[in-house]
């Protein structure tokens, strides 16, 4: 009686684990795969990685935050970005390809080379309370807020920050 007694015990732990994990899975992260190489080097395509979906209703987010958001006009598309413009600052990339923020240049370590596009952000873009302006790191090779079909990201379009690599395993770890 007492060994079973001792299974039992084992398996509502076990059951109590299995709960907690979904609910875990299904409201506070999310898995995602990087398709494309908008953001590399820092992620590339198969990278495997948890996302944050607390985050922009727990945190304030911040410039050089990476995020996954929807894509409007393809359901169940997401883009995974760098938050560059926050809400209510002005953003433009000038003729040489520095990035403007309210008229002041942004110190830019993350993108990989000289930006060629500027897109709608050739002139002013101002944000509005709700709104960032995201970029890809590898900024020629990405679709992003400088084009007309995403535009400025909507804080409801946020589903995360982007928190941690799991995959593939020798590049494991968080992602900054």
């Amino acid at each position: 009686m007492r060994s079973r007694n001792k299974y039992l015990k084992y398996t509502v732990y076990v059951v109590i684990l299995c709960f907690v994990g979904f609910i875990i899975a299904h409201f506070f992260v999310q898995r995602t795969v990087v398709r494309g190489n908008s953001m590399s080097p820092v992620l590339t395509s198969g990278d495997n990685l948890i996302v944050d979906r607390m985050a922009p209703k727990t945190h304030e987010l911040k410039r050089y935050d990476i995020v996954m958001f929807t894509y409007l006009y393809k359901e169940r598309t997401y883009f995974i970005k760098r938050i560059i413009g926050l809400p209510g600052e002005t953003v433009q990339i000038a003729d040489d390809g520095t990035i403007l923020i309210n008229g002041k240049a942004l110190d830019d370590k993350y993108g990989t080379e000289k930006i060629t596009d500027p897109g709608l952000a050739e002139y002013p873009v101002k944000l509005k309370d709700n709104e960032y302006f995201v970029l890809g790191d590898n900024r020629n090779h990405s679709e992003d807020s400088r084009f007309s079909d995403v535009g400025a990201v909507r804080k409801e379009q946020i589903v995360g920050r982007v928190i941690y690599r799991i995959f593939p395993f020798r590049k494991a770890g968080r992602v900054r």
